[in-house]
């Protein structure tokens, strides 16, 4: 028999970080075009901000560039990028508080502009994608904190309930109490939205 040529299996998220901390840029490179986008959705759905998002991201890899030999192998990289990320993102939840200021996009203008667009844009299916993403994003910013993280990363990002528990040292007991709460919350939520919206039209 003839032997099959072994394909070359991508690196581990494990051998990039080990690569990286022995001073291969091109593994960071690898890291961030591996994880940029799932974190920027997991920031945006904790933060419901496109800017305040892209700077938690920015500033998780800023600082996975400058604390490498941080990260140590008795944890998955990806449990540790993502506690990062969420602490960075609780963070500027506390600080947002802390201003008690209205911005622009607090008053719906960013918002009323994007659907302008949106809807002037693209097909009338797209422009109703465009507004249940934004219902289910109102909804989500109104859960408590305690039950937006669990539901962003068990529901959004998909990761497994042990991953969550580690992310977020809890229980892995809680960690399922929590999400199924957070899912009841989240549909009275968008049933709360959804009607009112239907009053007002």
């Amino acid at each position: 028999m003839t032997k099959q040529p072994i394909k070359n299996k991508p690196p581990t998220d494990e051998d990039l970080i080990s690569r990286f901390q022995n001073d291969d840029l091109a593994a960071f490179d690898l890291i961030v075009h591996r994880y940029k986008n799932q974190l920027l959705n997991f920031a945006y759905r904790f933060l419901g901000n496109t800017e305040e998002a892209e700077d938690v991201v920015q500033e998780t890899f800023l600082r996975l560039y400058r604390k490498k030999h941080a990260y140590r192998q008795i944890a998955k990289f990806s449990t540790w990028i993502y506690t990062i990320t969420g602490n960075l993102a609780k963070t500027e939840l506390r600080k947002r508080k802390r201003r008690k200021l209205i911005s622009i996009s607090d008053m719906g203008f960013e918002e009323k502009e994007y659907e302008i667009e949106d809807l002037r844009a693209d097909t009338a299916r797209d422009a109703d994608e465009f507004l249940k993403e934004k219902i289910i994003q109102k909804a989500i910013d109104e859960l408590p904190i305690g039950f937006k993280q669990v539901i962003v990363l068990r529901d959004i990002q998909e990761l497994s309930y042990e991953e969550v528990g580690k992310i977020l040292k809890i229980p892995l007991g809680t960690v399922k109490s929590r999400v199924n709460r957070a899912r009841l919350k989240l549909q009275a939520k968008l049933k709360d939205i959804v009607d009112k919206n239907m009053i007002r039209q």
